[in-house]
């Protein structure tokens, strides 16, 4: 996911990282409390607790049942910035390939504008031959005329 990152626009990139550095610190924590946490309640080991032997071993359900869907809830929240940083690398990548196939048709179309503005140079050219042309056979006409 951190690697994905790296190629994320940098708006993204900086608040998804700081989530990213929170889910770990949490996730962390949360793998330290529940190994620290003993796995069944010794009977007698809280000789002070009101209720005996079951309620110790329901408070630590009940803890460990909170902790579970803690860590639950943050392995989701990865999973759908993981899923989120995917999209958007795949539509990055789409961006760019239109782009690439944008500047290969303006490319494409500007020798094409070339070539026709080289035409029209050309005919421009050959109509000003024409009428140079023209214009002398005009005058040797009415030249012929008068005489």
């Amino acid at each position: 996911m951190e690697e994905e990152l790296r190629y994320a626009p940098l708006s993204f990139r900086n608040p998804m990282m700081s989530k990213l550095r929170t889910y770990r610190k949490d996730l962390a924590k949360l793998h330290r409390e529940v190994r620290s946490t003993p796995l069944t309640a010794t009977p007698g080991g809280r000789g002070d607790m009101k209720y005996g032997s079951y309620a110790v071993e329901n408070e630590h359900l009940n803890r460990l049942q909170s902790q579970r869907a803690l860590l639950l809830q943050g392995t989701d929240s990865l999973n759908r910035a993981t899923q989120s940083i995917e999209r958007s690398h795949r539509i990055a990548t789409e961006t760019d390939q239109i782009g690439s196939e944008i500047i290969e048709e303006l490319g494409e179309q500007r020798e094409q504008l070339e070539r026709t503005k080289n035409r029209l140079v050309n005919t421009s050219e050959n109509l000003s031959k024409s009428r140079k042309i023209l214009r002398s056979m005009s005058r040797k006409v009415t030249t012929n005329k008068l005489l």
